[in-house]
């Protein structure tokens, strides 16, 4: 490991694939600031906290961070994916969960800009196309295009492509 600060415990993380009812084959995310991952595209969310379920974590989160509240029982297990992040000294189980919103008109609101730059709608094709120019350096060549590069456990979801996430963008409940 490069980093003097490895935590030697494997955390866990909770990715929200909210919808936005205005444009439904899209899902809310926004850049990171000041925290791993900075200046990276990533979905709300944050850490499972003790005793906590996941869709009570994806509610909490989205509430914290968008203030869009979401329709209880539309929030869904999504996929789950393993991000060993060796350059930080992290490694993190991400589990995404899916939800829709109880509001068909309200926007995010960035209530914690000290942690997000604000929050923008992307559709499954932007997110691969973010994708491939987040791999390397040479994706920082886009044409002049202002690209985005997406957050490890993002990315690592959009190359693992599972079936009920790409249902989601695909299909409104």
């Amino acid at each position: 490991m490069s980093s003097n600060k490895v935590n030697k415990v494997v955390r866990v993380g909770v990715g929200v694939l909210i919808r936005d009812p205005l444009h439904p084959t899209k899902v809310f995310a926004g850049i990171r600031k000041n925290s791993h991952g900075a200046n990276t595209l990533a979905l709300p969310g944050g850490h499972l906290e003790l005793y906590e379920s996941w869709e009570q974590c994806a509610i909490r989160e989205t509430l914290e961070e968008t203030g869009l509240q979401l329709v209880q029982d539309s929030v869904r297990f999504g996929h789950v994916t393993n991000d060993i992040m060796e350059k930080e000294g992290k490694h993190y189980v991400t589990i995404f969960m899916m939800g829709e919103c109880q509001c068909e008109v309200t926007r995010p609101k960035n209530l914690e800009p000290h942690k997000c730059s604000g929050w923008d709608s992307y559709s499954w094709e932007e997110l691969c196309r973010f994708a491939a120019n987040s791999k390397d350096d040479i994706g920082d060549d886009n044409g002049g295009e202002d690209m985005p590069k997406l957050f490890g456990p993002l990315l690592k979801l959009v190359e693992e492509a599972p079936p009920n996430i790409l249902h989601f963008f695909n299909n409104r409940l």
